[in-house]
């Protein structure tokens, strides 16, 4: 299964966090500035994609000259650069998409990569956003949530209606439960097992864990 690594221009923090996993991926791709953390992490990506408008120029002229191909679109255009990012990897053969710098304080951006992914994950491909402290799952069908007891977990819908949704392993279980988009109230459950479980009949969901939040 093709794993790919797409580096957004969003937020990041702790930088130490995302070096040891650099070798879970076969193919990187830096959307347009994501690049330049790129740099700061040492990653040599595959390809570059987007308008290019907020790389470094030093970034930019350092990775090609590493031979990392570019995929520059016009400033002009509909989509943002980490949904060029995606399409690139489906192109690509991506099966598994993890997103760095895919969320942050631009809660316009955080809303459009989540959405936009939820797409990509209708066509069959795996799609999370990570960072240290929170990772973002897209659901479909089953998620074995890899938390700890006492970690916080979010469910919300990616879209009009979810059916069938069950949380086992967790302090509210739910069973086969149906969820409207417009009354969302699945939010701040806590796992209470190992291996917490959460399934979905229909409609995509979009699983926010957080690593070691209080209560």
């Amino acid at each position: 299964m093709m794993r790919f690594l797409i580096m957004a221009n969003g937020e990041y923090g702790d930088l130490a966090w995302y070096r040891d996993r650099l070798r879970l991926f076969d193919r990187v791709v830096c959307a347009d500035g994501g690049a330049g953390v790129a740099r700061m992490l040492g990653i040599v990506p595959d390809w570059i994609v987007g308008d290019l408008d907020s790389i470094r120029e030093e970034d930019r002229s350092q990775l090609e000259g590493a031979g990392v191909r570019l995929e520059i679109h016009p400033p002009d255009k509909d989509f943002t650069d980490t949904h060029l990012a995606l399409e690139l990897a489906r192109r690509e053969g991506a099966r598994e998409v993890a997103v760095w710098g895919g969320t942050g304080s631009r809660l316009d951006h955080t809303l459009c990569n989540l959405f936009n992914a939820s797409r990509f994950v209708e066509d069959g491909i795996e799609v999370r956003f990570e960072s240290p402290d929170l990772t973002i799952y897209l659901v479909d069908r089953q998620l074995i949530v890899p938390g700890s007891v006492g970690d916080t977990v979010s469910v919300l819908v990616l879209g009009d209606r979810a059916t069938g949704l069950t949380e086992e392993g967790f302090r509210y279980p739910l069973q086969d439960a149906d969820l409207d988009g417009r009354c969302q109230y699945t939010v701040s459950n806590v796992i209470t097992r190992p291996h917490p479980c959460i399934r979905v009949a229909t409609g995509i969901l979009a699983v926010f864990h957080y690593r070691s939040l209080p209560e």
